[in-house]
């Protein structure tokens, strides 16, 4: 009889009604208005964030995990499941739902002033409002203490200019924050798109995530009033907590894109006949079923341990992305190769989830980043720049 590849241990029992309700709800938004038409979106390079963002509100999964202003301050393994089932249809599905509640939402619900709270987080909550997180650089991805974006006085107001780049859902959001230089360190601003001198054009060509909207951003002089300043943001650490809340989704999320992967695997595997056999029956073919569900239950097992926990330090959270996505894209690939040269088909999910994953290997944080972040803790030796 055939077992599901989460079912070998029986995760199941470890989690609450609530949270596997969570996972049902979400599993359900996902099957109904996602898994039948993500295959041509990615086709085409298009999304309809907007739609989508109405329907992901409706359901609360929009800044989730936060606390009041419209969010269902939901637990942290809640939050988690549901990005499980949001990537296990796509990366950049899960990016869209990742950006707005952890990144820009977050932001604002962390650092900002109860009135910019009020003005963006109830909307953004509904699906209403669109926002995006302006932190990476062109020329500065990893090292964004070295941003070249400016924030200046002019009297009462501010004055941004530079550009961001590789920015989820930039081209359709309604609201950016930005992070920038100024003579006091690194500040954050909520902008509104429509503000003088901002632009943000849609980055084509790409062969990874084409299920989400990516943009460039730039910053031409763009005149702020002194509210829209992040009162609480002072400092590259406030930029950087943000990332942490964010990579939390994606050490559960990747791990959705993984089981899709894996479990379309063993179905073609079951029903795919070579040499007068069903292609499940070869040695060959069991063993690297094995292998996949292995690390795929050792990565739920890690993400539950850290949904688990009361608080989370940054290094224990670059343990779980560094982990889980980098075994996910093993499994990935491992599963393209099960399916041949159907493998590269877009009738099938796997090629899809392995290029979007080579995209999630490297966002929030690449794999060097994150090795460097545990060593650190390890040995007590900053080795970022050695």
């Amino acid at each position: 009889m055939a077992t599901s590849p989460l079912d070998m241990l029986d995760v199941d029992d470890l989690l609450s009604d609530e949270e596997r309700d969570v996972r049902s709800v979400t599993r359900r938004v996902v099957d109904d208005h996602v898994r039948p038409y993500v295959a041509d979106w990615y086709e085409r390079g298009a999304v309809p964030v907007r739609e989508l963002a109405l329907e992901f509100g409706k359901l609360g999964l929009l800044g989730m995990h936060l606390t009041g202003y419209g969010c269902a301050g939901a637990s942290a393994v809640q939050y988690g499941l549901a990005c499980m089932e949001l990537e296990a249809a796509d990366s950049g599905v899960r990016s869209l739902v990742s950006v707005q509640g952890s990144l820009a939402m977050y932001a604002i619900w962390k650092y900002g002033s109860e009135e910019q709270k009020q003005q963006w987080l109830p909307g953004m909550a509904a699906g209403e409002l669109i926002g995006c997180f302006g932190l990476t650089e062109s020329d500065h991805g990893s090292d964004p203490a070295n941003m070249s974006t400016r924030a200046r006085r002019d009297g009462d107001d501010w004055i941004l200019t530079g550009g961001k780049m590789w920015i989820t859902n930039a081209p359709v959001a309604d609201v950016a924050v930005i992070w920038a230089r100024a003579d006091t360190g690194v500040l954050g601003f909520a902008v509104p798109t429509t503000t003088p001198g901002f632009s943000a054009r849609e980055i084509a060509n790409k062969l990874s995530l084409r299920a989400s909207s990516t943009g460039e951003i730039t910053l031409d002089e763009v005149r702020l009033p002194a509210s829209a300043q992040l009162p609480a943001a002072q400092g590259l650490k406030a930029p950087l907590s943000c990332l942490t809340e964010a990579r939390f989704g994606i050490i559960w999320g990747s791990l959705g894109a993984a089981r899709d992967c894996l479990e379309t695997a063993i179905s073609y595997a079951v029903s795919r006949e070579q040499f007068g056999r069903p292609l499940a029956g070869f040695q060959l073919t069991q063993a690297k079923l094995a292998d996949m569900t292995l690390e795929l239950q050792k990565g739920y097992l890690l993400a539950l341990h850290l949904g688990r926990r009361p608080t989370l330090r940054p290094e224990q959270v670059s343990v779980g992305k560094l982990n889980n996505v980098r075994e996910a894209l093993k499994i990935a690939r491992q599963c393209r190769t099960i399916l041949g040269a159907n493998g590269i088909s877009g009738e099938y999910p796997v090629l899809r989830h392995a290029n979007n994953l080579e995209s999630v290997l490297t966002y929030e944080g690449t794999s060097e980043v994150h090795q460097l972040v545990i060593g650190q803790r390890l040995t007590g030796l900053n080795a970022f720049g050695g």
